[in-house]
């Protein structure tokens, strides 16, 4: 069984991503439950800064990289790879993220662990772990088992409750030396969304087009509910790529990950890389002409109508409610 339990924080411009907060949650459950301790790795330039956020953990290791705030995903690997051996860890966590992509292979064949990917939940059973990995954007969850508890463990995003992964403790920090070979590659510059976009993670509501609003123009509409609403429009690849709306709006295994209270799908069929981007919203209401939409699987209401119908009817419904 693994002597401990080591998570991959995943941080940036000085703020922890919620995926960490997601990984200590299901962490500290693993833990307690295995009765091994907690760790979290904290690698890159800054790194210490962010490490007293993360008190769920019995510990914070960090591991400063000079000149680096966004190492590449070999040297992670190989300072993970590090901190494994030294601190005894079994059981390795990793975020399925743009930032930490491609770690969890790497650290697989230099540790010689096997890797399970897509993670969307973790047991304890029969005195080993048994991972829920979802294949082929959800249409396959698949239990892999880690008999000896032993492995790497790469986390879908919104797979666990952020929020339960927070605390106001304060961390127990280490600082560890470990030798950082100079990279291949190197992060450059950020690339920022236009300004004045909005940040659709961050928001409560969500309104998101599909091919069934049809045209451009038709997204006015969209937008005028969003603001009756109190939220913002985002929307499926298609529409994207139609240049209807920006990328930042798009949602999906190619888009963003949103989890808002509320997701309301007009005219969106419910591929599974679209699925993936919104599955973990609170309350979804899907809206569409084909009974037999695969949106409707995931949806908690569900109406079988055209949207471009519907739409300036539930605007004026919604305005007329709120006064």
């Amino acid at each position: 069984m693994a002597n401990g339990i080591l998570i991959l924080a995943e941080h940036l411009k000085g703020e922890v991503a919620d995926i960490t907060f997601e990984m200590l949650g299901a962490g500290r459950t693993l833990a307690d439950a295995l009765k091994v301790p907690l760790h979290v790795a904290v690698i890159g330039q800054g790194a210490g800064a962010v490490a007293p956020k993360l008190g769920l953990a019995d510990a914070v290791f960090v591991v400063e990289t000079p000149g680096s705030e966004l190492p590449p995903a070999s040297t992670v690997a190989v300072l993970l790879k590090g901190l494994v051996e030294q601190k005894q860890e079994g059981l390795v966590l990793i975020g399925w993220t743009n930032l930490a992509m491609g770690v969890g292979s790497v650290l697989s064949a230099r540790a010689d662990l096997p890797l399970v990917n897509f993670c969307r939940g973790i047991r304890v059973e029969g005195g080993g772990l048994v991972v829920t990995s979802q294949l082929f954007g959800g249409k396959i969850l698949s239990d892999v088992a880690l008999a000896d508890g032993r492995g790497i463990v790469s986390v879908s995003a919104g797979a666990f409750p952020a929020d339960a992964g927070r605390s106001d403790k304060a961390a127990t920090v280490e600082t560890v030396a470990l030798p950082v070979e100079a990279p291949a590659v190197a992060f450059k510059r950020f690339i920022e969304p236009e300004a004045g976009d909005v940040d659709i993670t961050r928001q409560d509501i969500l309104v998101a087009v599909g091919r069934g609003i049809q045209t451009q123009d038709n997204v006015g509409m969209a937008e005028e509910l969003a603001t009756a609403l109190g939220g913002a429009v985002c929307g499926s690849r298609p529409v994207v790529d139609q240049g209807w709306l920006t990328l930042s709006r798009q949602v999906g295994k190619s888009g963003m990950t949103v989890k808002p209270r509320l997701y309301l799908a007009l005219g969106i069929s419910g591929a599974p890389e679209h699925v993936e981007g919104m599955q973990g919203a609170q309350t979804i209401v899907a809206v569409n002409t084909d009974a037999n939409a695969p949106i409707f699987d995931v949806a908690k209401y569900g109406i079988c109508q055209d949207v471009l119908e519907l739409l300036p009817v539930l605007t004026e419904k919604i305005k007329a409610r709120k006064g």
